[in-house]
C-alpha cells in the first residue's frame, strides 16, 4: 500500500466545503486532514521531511514555546527589584597561647589556650558557621536595624577547606543597606560570642565556688586544730621540738662532762686534805683567823701569857701566887682568843683547838690552795646540780611532747596540703578568667563588609543566557520532531529484518 502524505491532492474532504483558493494561498491550512482520520501511527511518524506544508505548524509551536520561555524571563528582569550582596571574611588564628606565673611561697599559676584546630572531634569553623546562621544572632542584627527577621534575610556562610577562613555574604536593597546588614551581623555575632564566654566563666566560677568553700573550710579547721594544740602544749612547731631534743642532748653531754670535772676536783681536794691532815672547812677557818688582826693580837697575848706561865712553873711551886697569877692571865688570854675565834669561824672549841695556827713555811699556801680547790669543787657541784635539774626538766618535757609534736607535724602537713589545694583552686579560678578562648577560640575580621558596586540580583546576563539556551533546546526538539519520520521508519525496518516478521501495513492517508 502506498504511504500516505500530508499534501496528497486527492484526499477526500468528507463533506467539508473547500475554502476559496485565494484564502488558501494567504492562510495555509494548519490541518489538512480531519482529526477523525488521524491515527496514532500517523501522529507518531509525522510527515515527509521535504513537505514544506508542515512548516506553519512548527512555526506556530516555536512561537508558542519561545513566548512561554521568554515571557517570564523578561517579566522577571523588568519587575524584579535590585538586590546587592555584601561579603566579608573571618579568620581563626591557628596557634595557641600560654602563660605561667610563679608565686613566691605559694606555688605556680599557669594558663594555656590550645590551638582551636588541635582537636579532631570539634571544628571551630563549623561551630562558628552554625552560630552565624543562628536565629538569635540574625534576630539581634535585625533588631539593631529595626527590621523584622524575615526582611533581614538569612546570611550565607561558606568555609574554605584546610583553612580557618569563614566567608559570609548578605543581601540588601542597596549597597549601603547590604553593608549595614553585614556590620550589624558582625556586631551581633561578636556580642553573642562575648556573652557565651562570660557565661562560661560564670558557670565555671559557680561550679568551683562550692569546691573552694570546702577547701577554705578544710584549711580553717586544720588551722584551728593547730592553734588549739599549740595553746595546750606551748609547742609552736616541730622545729621547736627538734630544737628541744637537740638542747636536751647538749645538756646531757654538758652534765656528763661536768660530772667528770667534779669527780676530778673532789679527788684533788681529798688528796690535799689528807696531806695536810685537815679539812677544807678548818683550813678556811685557819686562814680567816690568820687574816684577823684582833685575833692575831689576842693570839700573841696568849702566847706571851703562855711563856710567862711556863717560866712561873719552872721557878715556883704549884701554890705560889706568881704561878697562880700567870695561870690566870694565860686562861684569860686563851678565853679571849677562843671567843674571838668562835665568833669569826663558828667552830666549836675542840675544832678551834685542832686548828693549825702556824704561820711558818709553805703550809699557809697549801691551806689556801686547799680552800681554793674546795671552792672550785663546790662551784662545780652547784653547776652540776643546776644542769642536772635542767636536764631532768628537759627530758620530762621532751617525753611529754613526743605525741603532740608528731600530731602537730601531721596537722601542719595536712594544713600545707589543704592550703596548696586551696591556693591552686583560687589560682585556677583567677587564671580561667584570662583564658577567654578555651571553648570559643579567637576570631578576627579579615575582610570588613564590602560595598557592592553592582547588583547581585537579578542577574541579567545569566537570565538571558538561560533564555537563549532554553530557546535553542526547544528549537532542537522541534528539529528532531521534523526529522522523526525517517528515524522511526529505520527503526521499524530494523525490527522487521531482525525478527523476520512482515512489515507493518500503513493505511493511506
Amino acid at each position: 500500500m502506498p504511504h500516505a502524505s500530508d499534501d496528497t491532492p486527492n484526499v477526500p474532504n468528507d463533506g467539508l466545503r473547500e475554502a476559496p483558493r485565494g484564502r488558501r494561498r494567504l492562510l495555509p491550512r494548519l490541518m489538512r486532514k480531519p482529526l477523525g482520520a488521524l491515527t496514532a501511527m500517523r501522529i507518531l511518524r509525522g510527515g515527509r521531511v521535504a513537505d514544506a506544508g508542515r512548516l506553519p505548524r512548527y512555526l506556530g509551536l516555536f512561537l508558542l514555546g519561545a513566548g512561554a520561555i521568554w515571557a517570564p524571563i523578561l517579566t522577571y528582569l523588568d519587575t524584579a527589584p535590585l538586590r546587592y550582596t555584601s561579603s566579608m571574611s573571618l579568620i581563626l588564628p591557628g596557634s595557641g597561647a600560654s602563660a605561667s606565673v610563679n608565686l613566691a611561697q605559694i606555688g605556680q599559676a599557669s594558663s594555656f589556650a590550645s590551638s582551636p584546630f588541635s582537636g579532631g572531634s570539634v571544628s571551630p569553623t563549623e561551630t562558628y558557621k552554625r552560630l552565624l546562621a543562628a536565629e538569635r544572632i540574625v534576630d539581634g542584627a535585625a533588631r539593631s536595624m529595626e527590621m523584622e527577621l524575615r526582611a533581614f534575610g538569612q546570611p550565607r556562610v561558606e568555609l574554605v577547606d584546610q583553612t580557618g577562613l569563614i566567608h559570609i555574604s548578605l543581601t540588601g536593597n542597596s549597597p549601603e543597606d547590604a553593608r549595614a546588614r553585614g556590620q550589624a551581623l558582625l556586631a551581633a555575632f561578636f556580642a553573642e560570642i562575648d556573652k557565651l564566654r562570660s557565661d562560661e566563666i560564670a558557670t565555671r566560677e559557680l561550679g568551683a565556688g562550692s569546691a573552694i568553700a570546702e577547701y577554705r573550710a578544710s584549711v580553717m579547721a586544720t588551722r584551728d586544730e593547730i592553734t588549739r594544740l599549740q595553746t595546750e602544749t606551748g609547742l609552736l612547731s616541730p622545729d621547736q621540738y627538734r630544737a628541744l631534743v637537740s638542747e636536751t642532748d647538749e645538756l646531757a653531754r654538758n652534765v656528763r662532762d661536768l660530772a667528770a670535772k667534779l669527780d676530778e676536783s673532789r679527788r684533788a681536794v681529798q688528796a690535799l686534805a689528807q696531806s695536810l691532815g685537815t679539812t677544807p672547812r678548818l683550813a678556811a677557818a685557819a686562814l680567816r683567823l690568820h687574816a684577823d688582826t684582833e685575833f692575831a693580837v689576842l693570839n700573841e697575848e696568849m702566847s706571851l701569857r703562855a711563856a710567862d706561865l711556863a717560866q712561873a712553873r719552872a721557878r715556883y711551886g704549884a701554890a705560889h701566887p706568881t704561878l697562880s697569877g700567870a695561870m690566870a692571865g694565860h686562861d684569860s688570854a686563851r678565853s679571849e682568843a677562843l671567843n674571838r675565834a668562835i665568833r669569826l669561824t663558828g667552830l666549836t672549841v675542840p675544832e678551834i683547838e685542832a686548828l693549825d695556827m702556824s704561820h711558818t713555811g709553805a703550809r699557809t699556801g697549801l691551806l689556801s690552795e686547799l680552800v681554793t680547790l674546795d671552792s672550785a669543787r663546790a662551784g662545780l657541784e652547784a653547776e652540776h646540780a643546776a644542769l642536772a635539774q635542767r636536764l631532768a626538766e628537759a627530758e620530762a618535757r621532751r617525753l611529754a611532747l613526743i605525741e603532740p609534736a608528731a600530731r602537730l607535724e601531721d596537722l601542719q602537713r595536712d594544713f600545707s596540703v589543704a592550703e596548696a589545694v586551696f591556693a591552686s583552686a583560687m589560682a585556677r579560678t583567677q587564671t580561667s578568667k584570662a583564658d577567654l578562648y578555651a571553648s570559643y577560640p579567637l576570631v578576627q575580621v579579615l575582610e570588613d563588609p564590602s560595598y557592592p558596586m553592582e547588583p547581585s540580583s537579578p542577574r541579567r546576563k545569566l537570565a538571558l543566557a538561560a533564555g537563549i539556551a532554553a530557546t535553542f533546546m526547544f528549537l532542537m526538539g522541534l528539529s528532531l520532531g521534523w526529522l522523526r519520520r525517517p528515524l522511526i521508519d529505520r527503526l521499524i525496518d530494523s525490527g522487521k529484518n531482525r525478527y523476520g516478521e512482515p512489515g507493518l501495513t500503513v493505511a493511506a492517508e
